[in-house]
């Protein structure tokens, strides 16, 4: 007799994506969370990298991977440190490390 696979019902396959899933809070008196974490994302931007960053993005998803047991993209890691060069700047302002950097040659 053949045997029926169980299918996930609506719910499981219509779950609400407004909010980040596995994705910190905001921290204490930041400017907002720190990532979007896992959610539908409506925008995007093209970011053109060197071959040496791009390899930098790599290695560290892979070390992330590796030895912190975390399985993200490259996205994820760049929104991510987003979230954070944007809660330095609300910050630390001037002293911030994005001021800094871009007033770097």
């Amino acid at each position: 007799m053949p045997r029926r696979v169980g299918l996930p019902g609506a719910s499981e396959l219509f779950r609400e994506t407004t909010g980040p899933v596995d994705a910190p809070g905001p921290d204490e008196g930041s400017a907002g969370p720190l990532s979007s974490g896992r959610i539908r994302h409506d925008e995007k931007i093209t970011v053109y990298v060197s071959s040496d960053e791009l390899l930098a993005l790599e290695q560290a998803r892979l070390t992330l991977r590796a030895k912190h047991r975390m399985a993200v993209d490259r996205g994820r890691i760049v929104r991510i440190a987003i979230g954070l060069a944007m809660a330095d700047l609300a910050a630390r302002g001037a002293d911030s490390d994005l001021v800094r950097g871009l007033g770097e040659p």
